[in-house]
């Protein structure tokens, strides 16, 4: 458990340190290149989705349910099929994600930083995100920077419920009253604004260069505390915004 002292950051999985699009590569074995880009966009976009009707509609199905279900909403929805063997194939295929450019150098440089307890905090069952931090080639080499790997299947919510970023606190040795001295870094706009809505400190990774364009909350609320174009940029903007604290 991290000290009380430390400031957390808690890295976001899917679209943060792995990007879903590398799955497109596993679906063009199957349908082409152009398919697999559009399949692989609607699996992502209801992937998230049912995660949020769940949440309306206070259920809770694991992550690896709702990724296997929306999989075949987008196979549906492009009007091909696959068989049940394939698809098993592509959700083994999640659990080796690629990692996007920014990551290996990024967590490399993190895992010297003093004062900075680094977590992973994911939608994901912890079979799923643990067999990509731990087995994954991306990933494996930089396990050891992680203090912890923490998913939502404790609380059976899904991100952006505030319940979800409590526990996140409360397993990184944080009270309530101290979810200003951690960081969400993430990719996920929606995810962001839960964080900031939370009490967290947020560092958005905004790696089209597209600006912040999430208008759910209005104003400076819902707004990212630190915007990056890459995950290399997260430690200097979390030391100058502890430096802005100290000094203000």
């Amino acid at each position: 458990m991290s000290s009380s002292r430390d400031i957390v950051v808690a890295f976001d999985l899917y679209g943060t340190l792995l990007s879903t699009d590398s799955i497109a590569k596993k679906l063009s074995e199957h349908f082409g290149q152009d398919k697999a880009t559009i399949i692989a966009t609607a699996w992502r976009k209801y992937q998230l989705e049912y995660t949020w009707r769940l949440n309306s509609m206070n259920q809770f199905e694991p992550f690896s349910k709702i990724t296997h279900r929306s999989l075949k909403n987008a196979l549906s929805e492009s009007r091909v099929s696959l068989e049940e063997e394939d698809q098993n194939e592509l959700m083994k295929a999640y659990d080796s994600l690629s990692t996007f450019p920014d990551v290996k150098p990024a967590l490399t440089a993190l895992a010297s930083v003093p004062g900075i307890t680094a977590a992973v905090f994911s939608n994901g069952t912890q079979s799923m995100v643990s067999n990509s931090v731990n087995h994954s080639p991306d990933l494996a080499p930089h396990a050891n920077t992680f203090q912890q790997i923490i998913v939502v299947e404790e609380c059976k919510k899904f991100k952006p419920a505030p319940e979800v970023y409590e526990m996140l606190a409360q397993k990184m040795g944080k009270s309530k009253e101290k979810m200003t001295e951690m960081w969400l870094v993430s990719g996920n706009p929606f995810d962001i604004v839960g964080a900031k809505s939370a009490g967290m400190q947020a560092a958005w990774v905004d790696r089209a260069g597209n600006g912040w364009q999430d208008e759910l909350l209005g104003g400076d609320e819902g707004r990212p505390t630190a915007i990056v174009k890459s995950l290399g940029e997260v430690v200097d903007a979390v030391k100058k915004h502890a430096d802005r604290l100290q000094h203000s």
